[in-house]
């Protein structure tokens, strides 16, 4: 079964995308979960983890004491003694999130959204990248329907998380997040509708998995002396 990762401009319509991609592969779908269980992990409140995730500078810095607890709470990052003080406990976040991603892919069935999940599983033949975009006109009636906002706080918050997930992607991993590279397939969202970006996903993950198939060596025939 496939491992898909999302990446998208905000207001692109991603969740929904995931969600149909999910449901149609009976897939694991990791968005705001992977929130949950990285806080769990660190032993913080998820209202942390949310604030921090897809952010290039640390915000957990400013309300965690002490580095001891997190550490402790993230268990395999470090063991004591702890690092010093001064080391950033946003990075002990990524490194969490990092971790939990590729526990997730190896299920095997899984859409991640976000959280430079396509950077993280690179090296996987399994995972089929997407990036999603849309018009900033249509990403703005988006937003400002989804959450009650002006168009004005509508484009200043898409602007401001797009510059967001950007710099994260280029701090954390050194990887310009439109770099067409990083993607299997880049769709836009705007021009095709949520189900047929959905199905394209799908079309793309379900070749990319026969063509995994055809690349396997032949098993070697059986002689007897």
């Amino acid at each position: 079964m496939p491992v898909i990762t999302i990446a998208r401009q905000y207001g692109a319509g991603a969740s929904a995308v995931a969600r149909l991609v999910a449901d149609e592969l009976g897939a694991e779908l990791i968005d705001k979960e992977l929130i949950a269980e990285v806080a769990r992990r660190a032993a913080v409140a998820p209202s942390l983890v949310a604030a921090e995730d897809e952010r290039p500078v640390s915000m957990l810095a400013r309300v965690v004491d002490s580095f001891g607890p997190l550490a402790a709470g993230a268990g395999l990052i470090w063991e004591p003694p702890y690092p010093d003080p001064a080391y950033d406990p946003h990075r002990a976040l990524v490194e969490l999130t990092r971790r939990v991603i590729a526990e997730v892919a190896r299920s095997g069935n899984a859409v991640i959204v976000g959280r430079g999940a396509s950077v993280v599983l690179r090296d996987r033949r399994d995972a089929t990248h997407v990036f999603l975009y849309a018009d900033d006109g249509i990403r703005v009636e988006t937003v400002k329907a989804r959450e009650t906002v002006s168009e004005a706080v509508a484009r200043r918050r898409m602007h401001e998380m797009d510059a967001n997930r950007a710099a994260y992607l280029h701090q954390v991993y050194g990887m310009d997040w439109r770099d067409p590279l990083l993607y299997t397939v880049m769709l836009n969202t705007g021009a095709l509708g949520y189900a047929r970006t959905a199905e394209l996903i799908l079309a793309t993950a379900r070749r990319g998995a026969r063509a995994r198939v055809a690349d396997r060596p032949e098993p070697a025939l059986e002689t007897t002396a």
